[in-house]
């Protein structure tokens, strides 16, 4: 299964990586955004309204997938932690890591075991939107709900997509 990767991004004008919040987008190819370091991050806009494709993706399937245990919005229930929380110190390397592979925490005052995502297309194919989406959270620039406005999905996105879920 070919997962869709980040190629190269260009750079593009100051002027259009400026967004919400304490991570700043350093450049942009097909709609999708990284920082300084090369991790994908979000480009939010108008006050906190709108936000970029791949972050709107990221909500769908957040809410599709991660919902039943981490709970709303990313907040954590009492099943599963908070991954607001958890994207304050765990960076993207970390996020696939554990997603891909599941994670264990037993104690003998709790069993909390997270399954291994590396063979769900529907988790996979959006891994990187789904971060998005939970870092933008963690950042406290994407407040809870449903995003109200995005930028339209690229032609490279829904290519990238098709072959991925293919």
């Amino acid at each position: 299964m070919a997962f869709p990767a980040f190629a190269a991004p260009n750079s593009a004008d100051a002027a259009s990586l400026k967004s919400e919040g304490p991570t700043q987008p350093a450049k942009v190819e097909d709609g999708r955004y990284t920082d300084k370091d090369g991790n994908p991050t979000y480009h939010v806009t108008e006050g906190g309204k709108k936000v970029d494709w791949p972050t709107m993706s990221g909500y769908l399937r957040y809410n599709s997938n991660c919902i039943v245990c981490h709970g709303p919005d990313g907040a954590g229930s009492t099943y599963a932690p908070s991954l607001v929380d958890a994207l304050k110190t765990d960076d993207f390397s970390t996020f696939s890591g554990i997603v891909a592979g599941g994670k264990k925490d037993v104690s003998s005052s709790q069993n909390l075991v997270m399954p291994a995502f590396a063979d769900n297309k529907n988790v996979m194919c959006y891994l990187t939107d789904i971060y998005t989406y939970l870092r933008g959270r963690s950042d406290g620039v994407i407040g809870r709900g449903r995003p109200a406005e995005h930028e339209p999905k690229s032609e490279s996105f829904k290519k990238a997509e098709n072959e991925c879920m293919g």
